[in-house]
């Protein structure tokens, strides 16, 4: 039928080794109309590895609401449409997440060609418990925003999962170890499937200390050990401070105001507005 949809696959590429790709991404990479691809010159290096000839579009982060509008148009006209990243798995910590949303919006057929995940990889590789894992992504740039998230994931008991670029990961690493304490399990991760492939299984103490004379190489997938019960109970003694005394501690942590209403909120289980009020509250009652 003329007026047929077509259909978007989320195929995931390799991590690093080339011979990862699954039999099934290549079929449907040759079998599309399009390609989008998050570094079109890196796509390219696979495509050509593998003797595939197709057309290509960047759709990253930077471009993906027009250039999204336009994949959609090609998929209403009945066009097949194959989204990758970088590497990895597309919509994880990458713009397909919008042009999945963008498709359901639509109605327009999606599909994964499931593949490598450089966070699971890192995770099972980690030796740390799996059964029960957070995926935080990339944290914020901004110290006061990361700290606030970092904060807010203190007395979670889920491994946790993060991916950081090596410009910043003596920053993230110092900010970790202030929050979580430098006894916290960690296990860093860099060049995975690669022939040189690490994993550093140490403490934030130990991770600190070890790019003090090194120099961070690669994109990195942190993974944290979960805070323990001990810890958790201990954490939990905030939440029977009252809102204001909650919050001003944490300001005096150094967070600004927001921050630290947004992290108590985190703690206490409630919103942000509940905290918000109660603590303008607490505080005009105190000056009367």
């Amino acid at each position: 039928m003329a007026d047929e949809k077509g259909k978007l696959y989320l195929c995931a590429t390799p991590i690093g080794n080339l011979g990862d790709v699954s039999a099934r991404c290549l079929e449907v990479l040759r079998s599309v109309d399009l390609i989008a691809a998050e570094d079109t010159r890196r796509t390219l290096q696979l495509l050509n590895h593998f003797g595939i000839t197709k057309a290509l579009t960047s759709y990253h982060e930077h471009n993906k609401r027009t250039k999204g509008e336009y994949i959609i148009k090609l998929l209403n006209e009945g066009k097949n449409v194959a989204q990758v990243s970088d590497a990895g798995t597309p919509a994880i910590s990458d713009p397909g997440e919008d042009l999945v949303r963008l498709c359901i919006e639509n109605g327009i057929e999606v599909t994964s060609v499931p593949g490598p995940v450089a966070g699971i990889t890192a995770l099972i590789l980690s030796g740390l418990p799996a059964g029960r894992y957070a995926f935080e992504g990339f944290l914020s740039v901004n110290k006061r925003h990361r700290r606030a998230h970092l904060d807010s994931l203190k007395n979670d008991r889920h491994t946790l999962i993060f991916y950081e670029a090596p410009h910043k990961l003596r920053t993230t690493l110092e900010d970790m170890r202030s929050v979580f304490g430098g006894s916290r399990r960690i296990a860093m991760a860099r060049e995975l499937t690669k022939l040189h492939e690490e994993i550093i299984r140490t403490t934030l103490d130990g991770a600190v200390s070890y790019y003090e004379e090194k120099t961070p190489r690669g994109e990195y997938v942190l993974v944290i050990e979960g805070a323990s019960e001990e810890e958790e109970t201990e954490e939990n003694t905030d939440i029977l401070l009252s809102v204001r005394e909650h919050v001003d501690k944490l300001i005096e942590s150094g967070l600004t105001q927001k921050d630290a209403i947004k992290a108590a909120a985190a703690e206490r289980g409630v919103s942000k507005r509940d905290v918000y009020n109660e603590y303008h509250r607490e505080v005009e009652n105190d000056e009367l």
